[in-house]
């Protein structure tokens, strides 16, 4: 008999009631220390005062209204959006999928719009994760996630990562624009190269199409800068954003220039929920504590302290691990053996972490953790490897024999 609550995740055996900080406490009272983040989500980490105190005093106030009113904290927040970011205009949602596709339909909307209907196809990646929507699922372009669920939207073409001849062979009469995440996060935590996103913004102003980027899971501080493309002196025409810019509070966004956001005119997008009060609210105050002077440079500084603590234990596991990779406080580690086996080591040990395509274990960990928390967090991940080498020496004597 299937459960009241659909049984379409592979749920860890955990529940938890409290947190602090980058810490979690379970109903039974164990501790774990958080580096996933509800999937690179909770970037104040838990029970933020600021956060919650925010929260709290809207919604005493008014939680929802609608869009067909003026809502002043969601005004707040694209103004300043606009004012440290690329962007003109800034439109709403409740998730990194409804970002995606306001992405989408705004791209395809400005080629439409500006007499190019025929330019409704985009270039997408290997490796990416866009959303599971249909389109967003179109874009991902995983053969696992699209099974079962019908015909393709159609639209979607996908060529590999890092590689600037496969995005030019592939540019033809209907190609409305690229769409790329400055670091793939469900694709195993790889960055694009710097120069490689200098040279799709190049290439898009040659052809005369559209760059949107997908700063879902990897934008709002997590590299060190408030959105990662920033590391590469680049400008996008369109990009989406969410997890991260509300602390754990559903919201998404789309960020455009004018040129490509005015031709989304009324009763052309839409949505009830985005961008409402509550939802607005817990953004501006994730702003407040992201854009304060010296938070974005220490974000960078605990990136590198984290890369180079886990490099030592890359090279201390040789039969664990491959390598470390990302950038800022979105990191991987490559695995020799499974990952999941890593990932269960290291919960074993207090640590949750997440894993990721290529046979990687994600490290997302609150942007707000401290120095103690990473060196905690650096010893759990040794004594996990530690175990997984044990499994290793005891399979291979049990083979001995």
């Amino acid at each position: 008999m299937i459960p009241a609550l659909l049984p379409n995740y592979n749920r860890a055996d955990l529940a938890f009631e409290r947190g602090e900080g980058a810490w979690l406490w379970t109903t039974d009272g164990r501790r774990f220390l958080d580096f996933g983040s509800g999937i690179a989500t909770s970037s104040l980490g838990h029970g933020n005062k600021h956060l919650a105190d925010a929260i709290a005093e809207q919604a005493h106030k008014v939680m929802h209204v609608s869009n067909l009113y003026r809502i002043p904290q969601a005004e707040k927040l694209a103004e300043r959006l606009v004012a440290n970011t690329f962007a003109d205009s800034v439109f709403f949602c409740n998730s990194g999928a409804e970002a995606n596709e306001g992405m989408i339909k705004m791209m395809r909307r400005a080629m439409y719009s500006t007499g190019k209907p025929e330019r409704f196809r985009f270039i997408c990646f290997e490796g990416a994760f866009h959303g599971r929507t249909l389109a967003t699922l179109a874009a991902t372009g995983n053969k696992k996630y699209l099974e079962g669920f019908g015909p393709e939207v159609d639209g979607f073409d996908h060529v590999p990562f890092n590689n600037l001849n496969a995005v030019r062979d592939a540019i033809g009469p209907a190609t409305a624009g690229i769409i790329i995440e400055p670091v793939q996060g469900e694709g195993g935590v790889r960055p694009a190269q710097l120069q490689f996103l200098r040279d799709l913004r190049a290439t898009c102003d040659e052809f005369g199409i559209l760059l949107g980027l997908d700063e879902v899971q990897c934008g709002m501080g997590r590299t060190g800068k408030l959105f990662a493309h920033e590391w590469a002196g680049i400008e996008p025409d369109v990009m989406s954003a969410a997890k991260g810019i509300g602390g754990g509070f559903p919201l998404g966004a789309v960020l455009a220039k004018e040129a490509v956001a005015k031709y989304l005119v009324p009763g052309t997008h839409g949505t009830t929920f985005g961008g409402n009060p509550l939802a607005c609210a817990a953004g501006n105050a994730v702003l407040d504590v992201v854009l304060a002077p010296g938070f974005l440079a220490d974000v960078g500084r605990k990136g590198q302290a984290l890369w180079a603590a886990m490099s030592k234990v890359v090279a201390e596991f040789p039969r664990v691990f491959v390598d470390v990779r990302g950038a800022g406080l979105i990191q991987g580690l490559k695995c020799v053996v499974p990952a999941g086996d890593v990932q269960a080591a290291f919960t074993a040990e207090g640590l949750l972490t997440v894993t990721a395509g290529d046979n990687v274990v994600r490290l997302v960990p609150p942007l707000v953790l401290t120095d103690d928390d990473l060196a905690q967090a650096v010893e759990m991940m040794r004594r996990g490897a530690a175990r997984v080498q044990a499994a290793l020496d005891a399979a291979g004597k049990a083979a001995a024999q």
